[in-house]
C-alpha cells in the first residue's frame, strides 16, 4: 500500500512517515500544497493524508483541484482545526475523513483501514481470497490449504496488491510504483526477485499455480489456471 503524507510540520511529517513505514506502507512525503497536488496527480495512492494548513495552497484547495482533475484516491484530512464548520468544509470538498491533531497513531491506522475497505468494492472484509489462498490484511497471515506461509513485509505487500487485483495483469512498473516509494534506489529487477520468492512460498509443490507471468506484460494472480 502506498501512502502520501502531505504535512508542513516536518517533525510530525517525519514521525508519521516513519511509523507508517514500520507498518510496511510505502510512504512519500511532501511539505506544501503545490507539491502535494503534483504528487497526487502523478501517482496512484491508496490513501492521502492531507494537512489543511500548508504553505502555497491549503489542503481544501489541493483536494478541490485534485477532484476536479478526476482524482479518486481517498483523502484523510489532518488538522488542528476542530470547528464543525471546518470538518464540514473538508468533507464537502471531497475528503473522506477528518482527524484532529494531536491524535493517537493507532486511531490513524484504524481510520486508514476503514478507508481502504471502503475504497475496495470487491473486498469489504479484511480477508482476501484467491483460490485456496487466503490473506488476512489485519493479522498479516497468509494460508494456503491449511499451510501457513511466512512472508516478509514486501512479499506481503506485493501479494496483497496482486490479490486485490485478481485476474488483472499488473506490469512490473505498476507493482514497483505501488510498493516502493519515490526515494527507492535499489535493483531494477526487484519486482522479479520478489515474485520468485512468492512463487517458491505459495506455488512450489502445488498442482495449481496461482501466480502467472504474462510474457511482455507483467504478472497476475488467478484462482484457476490460464
Amino acid at each position: 500500500m502506498r501512502i502520501l503524507v502531505a504535512e508542513d510540520e516536518r517533525e510530525l511529517n517525519s514521525i508519521i512517515a516513519k511509523r507508517l513505514a514500520d507498518e510496511d506502507y510505502a510512504v512519500d512525503s511532501v511539505f506544501d500544497g503545490k507539491n502535494a497536488l503534483e504528487y497526487m496527480l502523478t501517482t496512484s495512492y491508496d490513501i492521502v493524508l492531507l494537512d489543511v494548513m500548508m504553505p502555497g495552497m491549503d489542503g481544501f484547495e489541493v483536494l478541490k483541484r485534485y477532484r476536479a482533475e478526476g482524482g479518486t484516491s481517498p483523502v484523510l484530512f489532518l488538522t488542528a482545526r476542530d470547528a464543525v464548520s471546518d470538518r464540514v468544509r473538508g468533507l464537502d470538498s471531497g475528503g473522506d475523513d477528518y482527524l484532529v491533531k494531536p491524535f493517537a497513531f493507532q486511531e490513524l491506522l484504524a481510520r486508514m483501514r476503514v478507508l481502504l475497505r471502503r475504497n475496495d468494492g470487491k473486498n469489504k472484509s479484511s480477508v482476501l481470497q484467491v483460490g485456496d489462498l487466503s490473506l488476512d490484511t489485519s493479522s498479516h497471515r497468509a494460508v494456503r490449504r491449511g499451510r501457513e506461509i511466512e512472508l516478509s513485509s514486501k512479499e506481503f505487500s506485493i501479494l496483497e496488491f496482486l490479490m486485490r487485483n485478481e485476474g488483472a495483469i499488473l506490469s512490473r512498473e505498476s507493482i514497483r510504483e505501488h510498493i516502493w516509494s519515490w526515494d527507492y534506489d535499489g535493483e531494477s529487477n526487484v519486482v522479479d526477485v520478489y515474485i520468485r520468492y512468492l512463487r517458491k512460498k505459495i506455488d512450489e509443490g502445488e498442482s495449481v499455480k496461482l501466480i502467472h507471468t504474462v510474457r511482455g506484460s507483467g504478472y497476475m494472480i488467478k484462482g484457476e489456471g490460464i
